[in-house]
């Protein structure tokens, strides 16, 4: 179910690009962003998959278009923005949202793994950043949002390479947030926190009392949805959020301040709930 609450023209007649558009939140934000006007590009390595979900987007009436591109690759992502306006005429949003992450002691990564990521999410966002960003430059108006995490500020451990290459997104989208205003390119950010969707479920809490813990640190006492995360999108590229530039949005239940006292607290929810259920199954 996509969001609702905002107008179905709300984006008419903008064109929208948006990376790692083939699945989960990438995939749900292309959707909405499509549901309310826009014309979208997919991109992406995986080809197939886009063009799949391109024509998902199509069947509902709304224009869509995928095309390959490696956004690590200066090269790819300049042909791919020609390609793009080519196609659609222009590119009014961009949402960086392509990434490379996974769990690893920071003393057992190689210089191969780290640089796989940083290539990716803060090369990428700046590649994509500036061959877009300079078409929206020379027509005065365009939204650029990339997708980032709280571990940007807050440190993760075993997401060291991750949290380096988004810590730079976010230095960049301050930066740019000030240095492009004055000229009609507004650049955010939004971190959202554990979103609940199969891949979470089975990578980062696939048992019931990892649930649990990971909730316990979540003031809210939910997971958050990739709507959640789709409605700031709109939010922030329309009309909406024409006073916002240069911030980070989070959307995580309150999970980045539930540290210290709180996490505590949630601790000893966890232990309750766990003698309860043992108590029921006695």
């Amino acid at each position: 179910m996509g969001v609702k609450g905002f107008s179905k023209d709300l984006l008419k007649g903008k064109v929208a690009v948006v990376t790692g558009g083939g699945t989960g939140i990438g995939k749900v934000i292309a959707e909405d962003l499509a549901a309310h006007g826009a014309k979208v590009a997919l991109l992406s390595r995986n080809l197939d998959r886009l063009e799949e979900e391109a024509a998902a987007i199509r069947k509902t009436g709304a224009e869509a278009a995928a095309f390959a591109c490696d956004v690590s690759d200066a090269d790819q992502v300049k042909a791919a923005a020609e390609a793009v306006a080519a196609k659609f005429g222009r590119v009014d949003i961009l949402i960086n949202n392509a990434a490379a992450n996974f769990i690893w002691p920071t003393e057992k990564l190689t210089s191969v793994r780290w640089r796989k990521v940083i290539d990716i999410v803060l090369n990428g966002s700046f590649n994509c950043t500036l061959e877009f960003g300079k078409r929206m430059l020379a027509q005065k108006d365009g939204r650029i949002v990339s997708i980032l995490a709280t571990y940007a500020w807050t440190g993760g451990p075993g997401f060291a390479p991750s949290a380096s290459a988004k810590a730079g997104v976010l230095a960049l989208t301050r930066t740019l947030g000030a240095e492009w205003a004055s000229r009609g390119v507004l650049v955010n950010a939004i971190a959202p926190g554990p979103i609940d969707t199969p891949q979470t479920r089975e990578r980062l809490w696939p048992t019931a009392e990892m649930e649990l813990k990971m909730l316990s640190g979540v003031p809210l006492g939910r997971f958050g949805l990739e709507t959640d995360v789709s409605a700031l999108v709109l939010f922030l590229v329309s009309d909406l959020g024409r006073n916002i530039t240069g911030e980070c949005v989070t959307s995580d239940g309150g999970q980045y301040l539930g540290k210290g006292a709180l996490d505590m607290l949630g601790n000893l929810e966890v232990v309750r709930r766990a003698k309860k259920a043992g108590a029921k199954s006695a």
